[in-house]
């Protein structure tokens, strides 16, 4: 019983620091000393996270969590790695004082957008390389 509790705070401290991190990388899209390409990819990561849209919806077995769980904490991991220290530390900073204040986090409507232009785009690769053919 006592490890069970453990464990589940331990999993509730590690997903509140992936929000906590996804939010850092909010504001490392928008910090002058990002460099140009961790705030490109900062943006997608940034997007797909806020997306109410997951690439992989959540209702398939198995797949619909693994976006969730492996995908996007691996690129809010990779994206904080890459980032300047004094950037992390700023922008974390950032994100603690938005979260005690708002309490939760923005949305994102472009990346709910981009989550739907990746399904429309998926769906064309399919029916012109499968379907069409057998036409």
């Amino acid at each position: 019983m006592l490890a069970q509790m453990k464990a589940g705070e331990a999993i509730k401290r590690w997903a509140t620091r992936i929000k906590r991190d996804g939010l850092t990388l909010w504001f490392a899209g928008k910090h002058p000393a990002t460099p140009w390409s961790v705030k490109a990819l900062a943006a997608f990561v940034v997007a797909y996270a806020l997306s109410p849209i997951d690439l992989i919806p959540d209702f398939i077995p198995v797949l619909g969590y693994m976006d969730d769980v492996l995908l996007l904490p691996g690129l809010i991991w990779l994206t904080i790695r890459l980032l300047p220290p004094q950037v992390l530390a700023d922008c974390r900073d950032q994100a603690d004082s938005w979260m005690r204040v708002q309490g939760s986090q923005p949305s994102s409507r472009v990346g709910a957008i981009v989550i739907v232009l990746i399904w429309i785009a998926v769906s064309a690769a399919i029916w012109i390389g499968l379907v069409q053919p057998r036409l």
